[in-house]
Order: structure tokens, then C-alpha cells, then sequence
């Protein structure tokens, strides 16, 4: 067999490999078309997973964004900078602006349609006002480390931050750099301009591709509605609600299942959206720990209400923000401010509501049939609430702190009652000025003396 023979049948061989290699592979799909966010990241981390599951050959990320939230952006880069062996394709379908420029440079390939753009990724707030240098400085940072990781030009991805950066024939000096499909195939940033994913595979010679599309579960849609900011600002207000009935009457249960449901519902989404962290919940429970103490066992108002008050606002807060250990440099800029403008707002609007109708929740027949009352027994000294009308005017003694709720005893007997002094430390003389349904209404003796 002479050279030329050889020659021939190792192309033969060659082209057999080719084409048995590109015949029946897997790939994996996923649409991300909206800001890139908790959503967006949770869609390409699951998709990712299933595509490893299922042994993908390639992951194609079709998007069309304008950007978002730096952090997620950076998560999302890496786990596609870490998906090998798979082959990792973004096929930009209009739109790849800011965070949706540095997810795509973390992609092995980049296809664009005819018509797309791609780039501007200086770091905004939510105005559109670009941010202090700081901000540029590492977003530059990220964009050419992740350009130099898939072998391109960190010059051109760090134009799309900087516009001090000079591209003769691409940019105006002062501006950022923003790429149409045809500039950005002539550069080499993306590959070839397609009109469909179809074109995308035939341009990487995958024939007959056994396509696997990422659909989102139910879970994702309710967790993608408990986390709308509207939303959690109704169960901050379950939450708060809650305990704020529960500390008014204590032993009706009913409301504390309510604030924890609505916590649970609150915590859990932003837990696995990967915001809420373990300290954030803990300090949160502990301001909430904090202040059932001053109200039932540390007289007064003083530093463990004012901190109680300060750790449940902080904990509500910051659970809404990605952040490592209040280092907030990756969130995305007035986040935070507006994470405790839907806090306090939720917080005041409860306690107004509940002010409001409070009372006549509490003593409605409706809400009576959901709730327990603490069990009165005539061997402990508890009385009928037909008996407590002969008790007006009668003088006793605070048994417990009132604030406003607790024990009176009169007479040897032990009632429930309500300080309309607001406050009554254990101890003092009271006596009764009115009976309303189950409980006593009592001010201090003093008062009456003076």
C-alpha cells in the first residue's frame, strides 16, 4: 500500500469519526428571556444539573436579555465556566446586554441572530446611573477573566465597560462598546450569525441532535411569585401581624401559626434562591426572641426591645439581598435601601391594621371558633366571665407583668386582665374599672388614690 493510499483512508477514517462523533449527540436547552436575577439563575443551575444527569454532549443557553443583577450574573458565569465536559453554546437571540454579556463570554461558543446586539455592561443602579469606579473596576475584572478563560480578546470584553478603552474601526473613544451581529462575527466573539438553533447545530456538525428542552416545575413558579417583592411584603406583614396579636393575647396560638407560616413562606423561597442565609434567619428569630422578653419578662422598654425591633428589621432585610456577611459589593446597587423601605413599610402597615381592626378580630365569633383559649379550671382559682361583672371597682394585685396583658389576683382568685395604663409591673395594687367579654380592664390603685 503505497503513501497516497494511506493518505486517502486516514481522511476516510478521519470523516467516519467525524460524523459517528456528531451523529445522534445530546443537547440540552435552555431559554432564559428575562432579567437576569434569582429566576434566571435558578432556571440555568437546574438545567445544568439535568443536563450532567443526562450525560449532555452540549448545553445551549438561548438568551435574550438586557441585564440585571451582578451577582447572579457572576454565579452564573462560573457554573458555566465549570460545566466540562459538556460543550457549553449561547445562541443570542437580540439581546445580550450587561449581565447577559458575561454569561455568554463563560460559554465555549456564541451564535447571534441576525439583528442582535451584544455588550454595554457598565454597572448601573436601578436609575440607569452608572456607578463609582469601584464597581467598573471589578466588573472589568470579571469580563476579562472570563474572556481569557475561552481563549478571547480580554481588550474587547473589557471595552464593554470601560469606554476610556480604544478599538480602532469598532468604537468612538469615550463610548462603550456595543457589537451587532456582523462586528462581533468579524472580531471572532461569535462564531456565525444563525437564524435558528437548527443553524447552530449544523454549523457545529451535529446531525440529528437528541434535543432535551429545560422545562421549569410548579415548585419554580411558586417560588418565583413568593419572592415578587409585593408578595413578600404581604407575608412580612403576616409575620408581623401575627406576633404583634399573639403578644396582645397571649394563649390564642392561632396567630403565632400564622406568623410562622408566613415566615416560613418568606424564608424558605429566598433559602433556596440561594439570598436567605442561616444567620440572616437566625438573627431575625433572635430579634423576635428579644422582644418577647421585654414584653413578658424585662420591665420597661429598653435595649432588648429597641435591639429585638432593629434584628427583626435587619433579618427581614437582608434575607431579600444576596450578600456575603454584609459585604453587599455584588448586589445589585439600591437593592438593599429598597429591601428596608418594603420591610418598614410592611412593618408600620401591619401594626396600623392591626390597631385598627385588632380589636374586633379578636372578638368577632369567626375568630373565636379558630382559636384556643387557656383553660380556666375552678381548682386554680378561675371564675366564669359572668361572675368577673361583680368585679368592677374591686382592688387587687398584679400577679404578673401587664403589658398590657396578664394575672391579677382578687380576692385570692387568679383572672386575666388588661392594663389600660398600657404598662403594670408585677406587684402593684390595681383595681378594676371595667369587664369586657373574657378579660378584666385594670388600672393602677395609685391612680384612683391620687
Amino acid at each position: 500500500m503505497n503513501k497516497f493510499t494511506k493518505y486517502i483512508l486516514g481522511i476516510i477514517v478521519i470523516c467516519l469519526m467525524t460524523i459517528a462523533n456528531s451523529y445522534g449527540q445530546s443537547v440540552y436547552t435552555v431559554k432564559i428571556k428575562d432579567d437576569i436575577g434569582p429566576n434566571s439563575w435558578r432556571t440555568l443551575k437546574n438545567a445544568l444539573k439535568e443536563a450532567k444527569a443526562n450525560k449532555s454532549t452540549f448545553f445551549l443557553l438561548e438568551l435574550n436579555t438586557y441585564g440585571g443583577a451582578l451577582n447572579f450574573a457572576d454565579s452564573m458565569r462560573t457554573a458555566l465556566l465549570n460545566a466540562a465536559p459538556m460543550k457549553t453554546i449561547t445562541y443570542v437571540n437580540n439581546n445580550a446586554a450587561s449581565a447577559g454579556a458575561l454569561i455568554s463570554l463563560a460559554t465555549d461558543y456564541i451564535y447571534m441572530q441576525e439583528g442582535s446586539s451584544f455588550g454595554a455592561a457598565s454597572v448601573v443602579n436601578q436609575n440607569g446611573e452608572v456607578l463609582p469606579e469601584k464597581y467598573q473596576s471589578y466588573m472589568r475584572g470579571l469580563m476579562r477573566a472570563t474572556a481569557e478563560a475561552k481563549g478571547r480578546d480580554p481588550k474587547v470584553a473589557e471595552a464593554f465597560v470601560d469606554p476610556s478603552i480604544s478599538i480602532p474601526n469598532l468604537k468612538e473613544d469615550g463610548k462603550l462598546l456595543t457589537l451587532t451581529t456582523q462586528e462581533a462575527v468579524k472580531i471572532g466573539l461569535a462564531k456565525k450569525d444563525v437564524k435558528s438553533q437548527v443553524d447552530v447545530f449544523s454549523d457545529l456538525q451535529i446531525t440529528k441532535p437528541e434535543v432535551k428542552i429545560h422545562q421549569t416545575t410548579w415548585v419554580d413558579a411558586i417560588i418565583a411569585l413568593l419572592i415578587n417583592p409585593l408578595v413578600s411584603g404581604l407575608l412580612i406583614m403576616g409575620i408581623i401581624g401575627g406576633i404583634y396579636f399573639e403578644l396582645q393575647s397571649p394563649g390564642i396560638g392561632f396567630a403565632l401559626v400564622v406568623a410562622l407560616i408566613c415566615a416560613t413562606l418568606f424564608f424558605a423561597p429566598l433559602y433556596l434562591q440561594g439570598l436567605a442565609d442561616h444567620w440572616e434567619i437566625a438573627i431575625f428569630v433572635l430579634g423576635v426572641i428579644l422582644l418577647v422578653l421585654e414584653i413578658f419578662v424585662i420591665p420597661g422598654f429598653g435595649v432588648a426591645g429597641i435591639s429585638g425591633i432593629i434584628l427583626v428589621l435587619c433579618g427581614l432585610a437582608f434575607s431579600m439581598v444576596a450578600n456575603n456577611y454584609l459585604d453587599f459589593k455584588l448586589a445589585q446597587p439600591g437593592l438593599l435601601m429598597n429591601s428596608f423601605i418594603i420591610v418598614i413599610a410592611a412593618m408600620v402597615g401591619s401594626i396600623i391594621l392591626a390597631v385598627i381592626f385588632g380589636k374586633n378580630i379578636l372578638q368577632s365569633s369567626s375568630f373565636k371558633k379558630l382559636v384556643l383559649e387557656d383553660e380556666q379550671r375552678a381548682d386554680v382559682g378561675y371564675t366564669s366571665s359572668v361572675q368577673k361583672s361583680n368585679l368592677i371597682n374591686k382592688e387587687g394585685i398584679a400577679k404578673t407583668v401587664l403589658r398590657p396583658s396578664g394575672k391579677i389576683e382578687i380576692d385570692q382568685v387568679w383572672y386575666d386582665a388588661v392594663a389600660l395604663d398600657g404598662f403594670i409591673d408585677a406587684g402593684e395594687a390595681v383595681y378594676v374599672e371595667k369587664h369586657e367579654n373574657y378579660n378584666l380592664f385594670v388600672r393602677k390603685l395609685s391612680e384612683r388614690n391620687a
